[in-house]
């Protein structure tokens, strides 16, 4: 089916406006939320910012596979999918899906999708998701054969973070500030760093969404937004301290908690800047800080302390065995005097500003214990996009950097290959771990996957690859007009929530 083009600008297409932020009506069926930071582009294969922009676009367009507040992969274009063998996957699709400018969902549609990603003279951000995808295959309109390279037994999980756009829409029109929808939602309005609204899609083909309007409100500042939930003005934040949770729940005027989230903490070493190389300084700096005493005074026991891994009990592949670095500053002294190391050298924590939950204070504590087994500390604080920028781009990260690592997909694959020799965020260079992870991937069996993982993990445990913290604790207020299902992987869904009349 197809529409008139004087329909295109209702079903879809984005309205910017230069008008102030208006003082949402909070009706029954209407739900707003506030983002941290801007949406800085509504291109779905431009992103991979899940607690901003794809959370936007997620309302937007549809995917092959979504991920549930359970963190279970569920159905969306694609009603069932199989890992045909090692190196070919198989979706099964929806019938009768379409965009609102009448073009089809189908299989053809999906692989221009990631005919596009795969474009090399496109730049998709997300190019990297799918390195591993040698071509994608339309067998007939609700069929498509993925076939990869090596085997990739994460790819529908991944594939939970891949919305598709309409191709012959996206031919005369820039997705990076346009949209024309495929999902449960349109934009109304956009006011780029201010808010965004949007309203249900009346062609949308799957369930008719909970809420006829859901606005985004764009409030960096933590206390702003505490200030909006109170209010009632807003209906759900993230990212609040946690000593706000109990405050606002002594307000009676909103709901307030914390669970673990998939990202974990953890300082950063840069193995090749010295005295890094040695094995027996990095596992004093493990011992020389009391976890347990960052999660009871900074975070009000909400979150959880690190087993010695960069996984968290949510992933694929986290070792249950390990457990973490108990304190032991005494410990810590002795080992730095086996280490042979100099301390009067400098040791720099680099830390981003306005990023990690808390991530300031923490860094304090840091170098003030690192200071209390002899070493000589400096804190730099640095703005995220610089510090990006050193770390890919310049490849000079400070010795210690403090760092929250969250994967997506929820499994070790992902997470783990972060710290792969040749990765672009890898400062470690191990060898040995690369060569666990290449065997990992290489594996379609569950059971033997888990096995190699625990040998990686343990390895990088024993070998203090990292300075490991806790895993952030996911905090948000919610109104008691909504119901909403927490979750920790940064996603915000109106499709998460429902009114509680």
């Amino acid at each position: 089916m197809r529409f008139p083009k004087t329909a295109l600008a209702l079903y879809g297409a984005t309205f910017l406006s230069i008008a102030s932020a208006p003082a949402f009506a909070q009706t029954a069926d209407s739900v707003t939320i506030a983002l941290r930071v801007s949406v800085n582009t509504l291109d779905p294969h431009m992103s991979a910012s899940v607690g901003s922009d794809l959370s936007v676009i997620s309302h937007i367009y549809p995917a092959l596979i979504i991920r549930g507040p359970d963190l279970k992969l569920k159905s969306d274009v694609a009603k069932s999918w199989t890992m045909v063998d090692a190196n070919t996957w198989r979706f099964e699709l929806v019938e009768g899906a379409h965009f609102a400018n009448g073009e089809k969902i189908d299989a053809s549609t999906v692989k221009w999708n990631i005919d596009r990603v795969l474009d090399k003279s496109v730049g998709a951000r997300i190019a990297g998701w799918f390195s591993l995808v040698s071509t994608a295959n339309a067998i007939n309109p609700t069929t498509l054969e993925v076939k990869t390279s090596s085997p990739y037994p994460a790819l529908a999980d991944q594939l939970s973070m891949f919305f598709l756009l309409p191709p012959e829409w996206a031919k005369t029109h820039k997705p990076a500030n346009e949209t024309m929808s495929g999902g449960p939602y349109m934009i109304k309005e956009n006011v780029p760093g201010d808010h965004i609204t949007l309203v249900q899609n009346p062609e949308y083909w799957g369930a008719k969404p909970d809420f006829k309007t859901v606005n985004f409100r764009i409030i960096p500042e933590s206390a702003a937004r505490t200030a909006a939930l109170e209010a009632g003005e807003i209906d759900l934040i993230t990212g609040l301290p946690t000593t706000e949770i109990k405050r606002i729940n002594d307000s009676g005027r909103a709901k307030a908690d914390a669970i673990d989230s998939i990202r974990t903490m953890l300082g950063k070493f840069n193995h090749q800047k010295a005295p890094f190389q040695n094995l027996k300084f990095r596992q004093a700096l493990n011992y020389a800080i009391d976890k347990e005493g960052i999660v009871a005074s900074i975070f009000d026991g909400k979150a959880t302390v690190s087993d010695c891994q960069l996984l968290t009990p949510a992933y694929f592949g986290y070792n249950p065995d390990l457990k973490a670095y108990p304190y032991d500053p005494d410990k810590a002294v002795e080992l730095l005097k086996e280490s042979g190391v100099d301390l009067s050298q400098q040791i720099e924590i680099e830390v981003p500003t306005a990023t990690y939950l808390q991530g300031e204070e923490v860094t304090q504590v840091l170098a003030s214990q690192l200071q209390e087994v002899g070493l000589n500390v400096k804190i730099t604080e640095i703005e995220f996009g610089a510090f990006m920028n050193k770390q890919i781009k310049d490849r000079n990260l400070a010795q210690v950097a403090v760092q929250g690592l969250a994967w997506p997909t929820i499994d070790a694959d992902g997470m783990l290959t972060m710290f792969a020799p040749g990765n672009v965020y890898d400062y470690w260079n191990n060898a040995e771990f690369g060569k666990l992870l290449d065997a990992g991937r290489a594996s379609t069996v569950p059971d033997e996957r888990k096995r190699i993982y625990a040998d990686a993990t343990k390895l990088m445990c024993d070998q203090a690859g990292a300075l490991f913290l806790y895993a952030q604790p996911a905090t948000y207020g919610v109104s008691k007009r909504i119901n909403w299902q927490a979750r920790g992987d940064d996603w915000v869904r109106a499709s998460d929530m429902k009114p509680t009349n």
